[in-house]
């Protein structure tokens, strides 16, 4: 896991908040590890564009931090499925607001980007 160079300031929530979850993908796994989706190969099929080695490690940093248990079941093939802690079902409030948010202004988005490559273009 990564080695941190700077310390944490625990008095801003949003840096404690960001060193938790800030990633690409910790949000989307938190989602549809509520969802019901419980394993890895399934979480990959579901998440467009994480690879299996990114799947792994965010899996095991929401672990570490306490959002995620797992239970391995010793069966032939190994089958391991992710659960929800308790601290990370109180994320799910704010994972909906951020996805209604990201609802709300992907047209928005869409036409930044849309405007942006046209000027690269000329």
């Amino acid at each position: 896991m990564y080695q941190r160079k700077i310390p944490i300031d625990y008095n801003c929530g949003l840096t404690v908040a960001m060193e938790v979850v800030g990633s690409k993908w910790k949000f989307c796994l938190l989602d549809e590890i509520s969802k019901g989706i419980k394993r890895p190969k399934d979480l990959v099929k579901e998440i467009s564009g994480i690879s299996k080695r990114v799947l792994q490690n965010q899996l095991k940093e929401l672990e570490f931090h306490g959002l995620l248990s797992k239970t391995v079941y010793t069966e032939v093939p190994l089958r391991v499925e992710y659960y929800l802690t308790e601290t990370g079902e109180s994320l799910l409030p704010l994972i909906v607001a951020l996805d209604k948010w990201g609802l709300g202004f992907a047209p928005q988005l869409q036409m930044i980007l849309e405007k942006e490559s046209l000027e690269v273009e000329v």
